[in-house]
């Protein structure tokens, strides 16, 4: 996704450090090793932001967790109510399997969003974009 580079949309959505976009900050690509969802490197190999700003910086990520849920339950929602046409029972339990599946994502979104409230892509600190 060339496209999106330099956006706040590539680095929210693939976790890439907000300021460059040449890394991902996570140490583990895979969110739902579930041991390491939250492990992120400590500052990025290709321009040295550090990620982590000042100690429990990311406990603002929880604020932003909440929106992010609620959009993944309407969406769950929407589809089991409207599309399949389910009962409001299963529907609720839709919602809750949804929510369950999807929280690592949830939880690297969140932060992706948190992170990016704050710092902003800069193209002078992109070597691939100076090349």
């Amino acid at each position: 996704m060339a496209f999106l580079k330099g956006t706040k949309i590539n680095s929210i959505l693939f976790g890439k450090c907000p300021v460059c976009q040449n890394e991902s900050m996570y140490k583990e690509s895979n969110p739902y090793i579930l041991s390491q969802t939250l492990d992120m490197q400590e500052r990025c190999s290709h321009c040295d932001t550090k990620y982590k700003i000042e100690p429990s910086f990311f406990y603002g990520a929880m604020y932003v967790s909440y929106p992010v849920g609620i959009i993944f339950a309407g969406i769950a929602f929407a589809i089991t109510y409207f599309f399949i046409g389910a009962t409001l029972l299963n529907t609720f339990f839709a919602i809750a399997g949804t929510m369950i599946v999807f929280l690592p994502i949830i939880m690297r979104l969140s932060r992706n969003i948190w992170i990016n409230f704050f710092m902003k892509y800069d193209k002078t600190k992109d070597q691939f974009a100076n090349a």
